[in-house]
């Protein structure tokens, strides 16, 4: 594990009850160098969507706890946001929650010829997430195949 990934994983575990107690769900957690400067991304998510005032509001108790606990050793920005409408799904949960939904899932390397799938998903399963496309044919992919998985955008 990264040592940026594990940063993530120490603050998602230090704001999990505070989100919790605050009725939100933390969907991911972010801590990434973009050009020069560190960014610690957090999304929040609630039922019936979040507010900016959400995002505040947790913003400023995180903020609370992070400077208590300090569990980054250098300067960051720091930022709160939802999910957006094309989230991505990367926990197990995440697989759960939205079997049914149809997703856009991109590859590391193309399979038949192509990196980009779109599909119903159906499950995860032993490590593999199995979407159904729109000739009703189940296809499987490892995990470790897939670069991202995220809701589709459908209008």
């Amino acid at each position: 594990m990264s040592k940026t990934a594990n940063t993530a994983n120490k603050v998602e575990a230090l704001l999990l009850q505070t989100a919790k107690d605050m009725c939100f769900d933390i969907t991911d957690v972010e801590f990434l160098k973009e050009g020069q400067n560190y960014y610690l991304r957090v999304y929040i998510d609630k039922e019936g969507g979040i507010t900016i005032d959400d995002c505040e509001i947790f913003s400023k108790e995180a903020e609370k706890i992070l400077d208590i606990n300090d569990p980054i050793d250098r300067a960051y920005i720091f930022e709160v946001s939802s999910p957006g409408l094309d989230r991505p799904l990367k926990k197990d949960s995440d697989f759960e929650k939205f079997a049914g939904e149809i997703v856009d899932l991109k590859l590391y390397k193309p399979l038949n010829g192509s990196k980009e799938y779109q599909g119903k998903l159906k499950c995860l399963m032993n490590n593999n997430i199995i979407i159904i496309d729109d000739n009703n044919n189940e296809i499987s992919f490892s995990r470790e195949s897939v670069a991202a998985v995220r809701l589709a955008v459908i209008f």
